[in-house]
């Protein structure tokens, strides 16, 4: 069933996004400085190709301790990205939310870009793990 929910996820604006994700990814490196969210872009961007299955969590939560994309540094991390290019990711998720809540089918995906949507404004000090 997962599968099928991912290939179907893949049709609907899985491949769009995620390839915005990764072109996310390419220009951060290709900065020098945004290494580090252009990690996390390819990272996130993986899940944004086949979402189901797996959770976005945070790595304090899951190790029981903060770490340096978890505290303080990591908020000022998500400041800047939210300013740069989170807001355009997070923007592309919703609109791709609402296209897909116009057939009944589609609600599902529709939760998960909006579920993407709020990774997309901050997404540092998170990480994917299998359900």
């Amino acid at each position: 069933m997962v599968f099928i929910g991912n290939l179907i996820w893949f049709v609907l604006g899985g491949l769009i996004m995620g390839l915005a994700w990764w072109l996310v990814g390419i220009l951060c490196y290709i900065s020098i400085i945004g290494i580090p969210w252009g990690k996390a872009c390819f990272v996130i961007g993986q899940f944004t190709f086949w979402p189901f299955g797996k959770d976005a969590v945070s790595r304090a939560q899951l190790s029981g301790k903060g770490d340096v994309g978890t505290g303080t540094l990591g908020l000022a991390g998500n400041i800047i990205w939210l300013v740069l290019v989170g807001i355009w990711l997070a923007i592309g998720h919703i609109i791709s939310g609402v296209l897909c809540f116009i057939t009944i089918i589609g609600i599902p995906f529709g939760i998960q870009h909006f579920k993407l949507a709020a990774i997309s404004l901050m997404p540092i000090g998170m990480t994917i793990v299998d359900k």
